[in-house]
């Protein structure tokens, strides 16, 4: 997968967490993906920008830890298929440390799940229905599981 990763304040550049991204996003190809690349791109930022976001796009006047913008592109160039463009990430590093802390758990994993629960919205899935947040939660720990973040509360079952 070719993941483009853009920072909203150069400050937030973190080789680390780029790697942990990458790491994500190449199994959520791997697992999930099509024949062709899959190109996404992800923006880093904190809770200012991603409140601004949040609010003009989905109404919703508070800063969030993930917004997902899927897209449907992937046109044919030449008779080949170029990259197929998933959508756009956009994550709050400021609200993905608190909630790491909240939950006890490292900063690398809560930006794991963060990264895959936005890639999993880009791929169709949601959690507006218990029996859609259950699908989800089981494919979010799988690829986890698959990457060894897993949660001491709740172990990863195969």
């Amino acid at each position: 997968m070719i993941v483009d990763i853009q920072y909203e304040d150069d400050s937030l550049r973190n080789e680390e967490n780029e790697a942990v991204i990458r790491r994500v996003c190449d199994e959520v190809g791997r697992v999930y993906g099509p024949e062709e690349p899959w190109e996404m791109s992800v923006l880093l930022c904190d809770n200012k920008r991603i409140h601004e976001l949040n609010r003009e796009y989905r109404h919703i006047d508070r800063p969030t830890d993930v917004l997902s913008f899927a897209l449907n592109e992937g046109d044919e160039v030449n008779g080949e298929a170029e990259s197929q463009l998933l959508g756009d990430l956009v994550i709050s590093l400021e609200r993905t440390a608190e909630q790491a802390k909240e939950y006890g758990h490292p900063f690398e994993r809560e930006l794991a799940y963060l990264t895959v629960h936005g890639c999993l919205h880009i791929l169709g899935y949601d959690h507006m229905t218990e029996e859609d947040k259950k699908e989800m939660r089981t494919e979010e720990e799988f690829i986890l599981g698959n990457l060894g973040y897993v949660r001491e509360d709740a172990p990863y079952n195969e």
